[in-house]
């Protein structure tokens, strides 16, 4: 089902969240994707979408593979070129020999797999001893179901604060993200990734939750109280 709903609705996220068109990617997940990617021999591109991600990696020399189980997305992904090669294939079953590059990422993909432990088994697999992952993820306390900013007026001053949901328990949710768009997600606390990919020889070298950049704080006023809370999860692992 959520292959479907990403095949359905793929031109909202090509049109909405690539080509220059998302603040979040242009000012912060694409700057810091380069840094982390910088000097990879061959990267793989784990749910790649349109392959902006790919197409930075091949763009700093290195040879990449970008693979997406979307046909909507992998066919935009190789109209765009840049230089990777791209397959359709899910991130549970990757079609590549073990220990086959040096570098993988996946960008905002993970909370959309259900077979998680897999996916993460397949990364370690296919990455050579010291290899390095670059993990990008709604941060999850985001996307816990029930979170949102709530206006209290029942105070005063009336106040405004960010409700959390049932951060520890794994909830999937389909959400509607525009008017008649709407895409599978699931919420899962960071100790449950952390421990999969730790079972998997996958270690953390480095962990980021930076701010909402100014161009996303700038799209409407009430965003400004949301520059304390961090919407982006990143983890560097690295393949013991």
């Amino acid at each position: 089902m959520s292959d479907e709903l990403w095949e359905a609705h793929a031109d909202w996220w090509i049109e909405g969240f690539t080509d220059g068109a998302d603040p979040e990617y242009v000012e912060q997940i694409l700057p810091l994707a380069a840094d982390e990617l910088a000097g990879a021999r061959r990267v793989l591109d784990i749910g790649c979408g349109d392959g902006q991600i790919a197409r930075l990696a091949a763009s700093q020399g290195s040879t990449v593979v970008g693979v997406d189980p979307t046909w909507n997305c992998v066919s935009v992904a190789e109209d765009r070129g840049g230089g990777p090669a791209y397959a359709r294939a899910g991130a549970a079953s990757l079609p590549f020999a073990s220990g086959s590059f040096d570098a993988a990422t996946a960008c905002l993909v993970f909370e959309h797999i259900d077979e998680v432990d897999a996916a993460i088994a397949e990364v370690a697999r296919v990455l050579e001893p010291g290899g390095r992952f670059c993990f990008f993820l709604n941060h999850p306390i985001l996307q816990a179901p029930g979170s949102s900013w709530i206006d209290d007026h029942m105070v005063d001053p009336p106040e405004q604060y960010w409700r959390l949901g049932p951060y520890l328990v794994e909830t999937e949710t389909t959400e509607q993200v525009e008017l008649g768009v709407w895409i599978r997600f699931i919420h899962r606390p960071m100790s449950r990734y952390v421990n999969a990919l730790a079972a998997n020889g996958l270690t953390i070298e480095r962990m980021v939750e930076p701010a909402p950049p100014p161009g996303f704080l700038e799209r409407a006023p009430g965003y400004a109280d949301s520059a304390a809370f961090p919407r982006l999860l990143y983890l560097r692992l690295r393949k013991s």
